[in-house]
């Protein structure tokens, strides 16, 4: 595992040294113009300097020994001075390396001989010419070492540095390993927020990303906590019946009446089963399950498909069930089929079992237009009509609560089917209203349709 301070210091190094190296490229460049300019103008003034007896066209040779200007030509062993007059005779010549062009070019130019590159420095004075030449290679140590003599410090100081930015990256992650250390003195009951003080702009993310997960955590335990104590509650009565039931049959001292009692033992069963069933349907809907992926849902062709599979309980009970879209049009939402298929289910179960027989419930799917100033993509409503009892204005906000049974709802339900409607309609953006529908109730689903572009 790689550590963000060790990664961080070698970045900041690395970028450190190829600063230098850079600073110190582009002072070697400035420095060696600067020691061009430099020489030049010395050899300028070397030549200036030179005895004023070249300009006699008759002196004789220059002869150093008698000390004059020995030491402004012999002050360098690297300059080269030669000297010769207008017929070429030479007159002086301080070295016999490098040999020098024959013909002087006046001003400054460039030779290169085998001793390397030389700055050659041409100037007449009277009859005699002079030339000054000067190896580049001096010119060049010197700006490497004046470069080199300007970063040193840096160099020196690279190690403080370092320490420098060892020591502030290991403040700077501080907070992280204070985040590492209260979370692992927690375990799976412990899920309260992390007690944190203030933290950088870089880590306060991560420690608010972390509450909110624990946040999240606890109310997904908190809410599979009370799934659990509602589910036990929900089946101790059911069990409990089975029980007494089973012990009718046993004591049943006649085959009529043991018929009888297998009779209220089946449908107890069936209750059982049945309630098992929406509570799994429920936990699978919980807000903190997993959210199968939702595609696009033909509500008329769904609805129509649930019609027909209650039919048969509808002519059983002697309800008059009924479908009312237009079978031309499509109306589509996104959701998943399966979990529809359960709410529309429920809502029409429901109806079946509230209304008194010869009654009738109606199925419907309307699409609406969209809201005025194009805001909303628009609506579908999937409506539950009949004309039974109805439910009291003053009941409608509980029925919605798990296990909430009316006083007078007749026997064999759970008070888990408008819950799970409920569930499943938050899930998919849906809105759930319970309307009068003089007589009877009207329950819609209001679905959100896509905005349109």
């Amino acid at each position: 595992m790689r550590s963000i301070q060790r990664t961080l210091l070698w970045w900041l190094a690395a970028g450190l040294l190829a600063g230098i190296a850079i600073a110190t490229g582009l002072i070697y460049g400035q420095a060696r113009q600067e020691a061009n300019a430099l020489f030049d103008y010395q050899m300028k003034q070397v030549a200036a300097a030179l005895p004023s007896q070249f300009s006699n066209p008759v002196a004789a040779p220059f002869d150093p020994s008698d000390g004059t200007g020995a030491d402004l030509l012999h002050g360098d062993e690297d300059v080269v001075i030669h000297i010769w007059d207008g017929t070429g005779r030479s007159l002086y010549l301080s070295h016999a390396h490098p040999a020098l062009p024959p013909r002087a070019e006046l001003g400054f130019s460039n030779a290169r001989t085998d001793q390397g590159e030389w700055r050659i420095y041409s100037v007449q004075i009277g009859p005699a010419v002079v030339q000054i030449a000067q190896p580049l290679s001096a010119r060049r140590t010197l700006a490497a070492h004046m470069a080199l003599r300007t970063v040193a410090p840096l160099l020196l100081l690279l190690p403080l540095l370092g320490w420098l930015v060892w020591l502030a990256v290991g403040r700077g992650l501080r907070p992280l390993r204070q985040i590492a250390s209260e979370v692992r003195t927690r375990d799976a009951n412990t899920l309260a927020p992390l007690a944190l003080g203030p933290m950088p702009d870089e880590i306060a993310p991560v420690a608010t990303a972390l509450n909110q997960l624990l946040a999240r955590l606890s109310s997904a335990i908190d809410t599979q906590r009370a799934f659990v104590a509602d589910a036990a509650h929900a089946l101790r009565t059911p069990l409990t019946a089975l029980q007494l039931q089973a012990q009718v049959v046993e004591r049943a001292d006649s085959a009529e009446a043991r018929q009888q009692a297998l009779g209220q033992l089946r449908a107890g069963l069936e209750r059982l089963t049945h309630l098992v069933a929406q509570l799994l349907t429920l936990a699978r809907q919980e807000p903190n399950a997993a959210v199968p992926a939702h595609d696009a849902v033909d509500l008329r062709a769904l609805a129509g498909q649930v019609v027909v599979d209650m039919s048969q309980a509808a002519i059983d009970r002697e309800v008059d069930l009924g479908l009312e879209a237009a079978e031309d049009v499509a109306v589509r939402v996104q959701g998943d089929a399966d979990a529809l298929r359960i709410l529309l289910t429920n809502l029409v179960d429901n109806a079946l079992h509230y209304v008194p027989r010869g009654s009738r419930v109606d199925v419907r799917v309307c699409r609406a237009e969209p809201a005025l100033g194009g805001q909303s993509g628009g609506h579908v409503d999937l409506i539950v009509q009949d004309n039974g009892p109805g439910i009291p204005e003053a009941e409608r906000a509980r029925v919605f609560d798990r296990f909430y049974r009316m006083p007078d709802a007749p026997t064999g339900g759970s008070g888990l089917g408008l819950s799970i409607v409920a569930e499943i309609a938050q899930s998919h953006g849906a809105a759930v209203t319970l309307e009068d529908a003089t007589p009877g109730l009207r329950v819609r689903i209001r679905f959100p349709l896509p905005r349109v572009s």
